[in-house]
């Protein structure tokens, strides 16, 4: 029988469904609009016989995090977006070693210290790797709080699978916000494939290392071309993506996360006023699913991508259709969260062409 529907804020779903997707371990450091998650995991990992620690700073808990990967437990930190910043170097040895991990980020306005309010100013370092040298994250974002719940277990498995960090990215809003959810089932750990890399001492086999300095001639050179064909699995295997009304749609309105759910209400308004609106919803960021985004944007149709930034996603936008669309942009920074009614606004201007509201993009 499927779960009772259980009313939760964001933060601590996320905590919930880590806790179910088999996590046992948890490193973090407080810093707002996320600190419920931590707290709320400060408790539940007792019932678990799990390990919670706050650490000293957010370079300390980053680098608990890798060594906690490295012996083979299902771990997880979060943090918000300057203090995102400060993991990056850890979340980079991560990606050169290969250790799995899931690592949450309730994005806040920026740049510097910002504010707390819900931003989506971070994707570019979350989908450009972030930290230092060649490698890529696999970048998760939910628009809600059900998909807060199914998306933590889909980042586990996916850290898992390409041992790999895995970010799920949300937002300020969705981190605070309370709604209904029903959450999967516990796994069993014993069902968790085995894990024949970790460090988990060398009685009875041949010892075995995982290298974060690769000095050797060519050494260097030849690993990440390894990475290199686990990203290209990656992109080929992980695309996932969500449209509403795009069948009929003369324009096709794109935003992910918090903006999405604000671009749908306004797409539903305009529906009903006539306009051929259309949604499409990016659910990983990175890999941007621009195959099925690309035979979207097609035959004359317009796209209009609204972020809650001044423009990052647009970028992979323009990469996955070029010429073949024209593109509007709208984009509110700050930490500011317009209203569907404003969203509104821009796609009727995008449907005159007449550019009052938001920008032409010249590809």
């Amino acid at each position: 029988m499927p779960s009772e529907k259980m009313l939760m804020r964001g933060s601590n779903v996320v905590g919930e469904a880590a806790v179910r997707a088999g996590c046992r371990y948890y490193f973090g450091y407080p810093i707002t609009p996320q600190n419920e998650l931590p707290e709320y995991l400060s408790a539940r990992m007792l019932d678990v016989g799990g390990t919670f620690i706050q650490g000293e700073s957010e370079v300390a808990s980053i680098n608990m995090v890798l060594g906690a990967s490295a012996a083979g437990g299902r771990v997880m930190t979060s943090s918000s977006s300057p203090g995102i910043s400060l993991k990056q170097e850890g979340i980079s040895y991560m990606a050169g070693m290969e250790l799995p991990a899931v690592i949450i980020n309730m994005m806040r306005g920026g740049p510097g210290l910002g504010n707390i309010s819900a931003s989506a100013a971070d994707y570019y370092q979350a989908t450009r790797g972030g930290g230092h040298g060649d490698y890529r994250t696999p970048v998760l974002a939910p628009a809600g709080c059900q998909e807060l719940a199914e998306l933590t277990f889909v980042a586990f498995d996916m850290a898992d699978k390409y041992r790999s960090p895995v970010m799920l990215l949300g937002d300020g809003l969705m981190g605070q916000v309370m709604e209904p959810v029903i959450f999967p089932d516990f796994i069993d750990l014993k069902d968790l494939p085995k894990k024949d890399w970790i460090l988990n001492g060398c009685e009875g086999r041949e010892p075995r290392a995982i290298f974060s300095m690769l000095l050797g001639q060519g050494e260097l050179y030849h690993h990440n071309l390894d990475l290199q064909k686990k990203y290209d699995q990656i992109t080929a295997e992980e695309q996932r993506w969500e449209t509403k009304n795009t069948d009929d749609a003369d324009i096709i309105v794109v935003a992910y996360g918090t903006a999405a759910r604000i671009a749908e209400s306004a797409m539903n308004d305009l529906r009903a006023e006539g306009l051929a609106i259309g949604l499409f919803r990016p659910i990983t960021l990175w890999p941007f699913p621009s195959t099925a985004f690309r035979e979207l944007a097609q035959n004359g149709r317009k796209v209009a991508v609204f972020e809650l930034c001044l423009g990052q996603m647009v970028e992979d936008v323009v990469l996955s259709v070029g010429e073949r669309a024209e593109i509007y942009f709208y984009g509110v920074p700050g930490g500011v969260i317009p209203t569907p009614a404003e969203v509104a606004d821009f796609l009727r201007s995008v449907a005159k062409g007449d550019g009052e509201v938001g920008r032409r993009i010249d590809v």
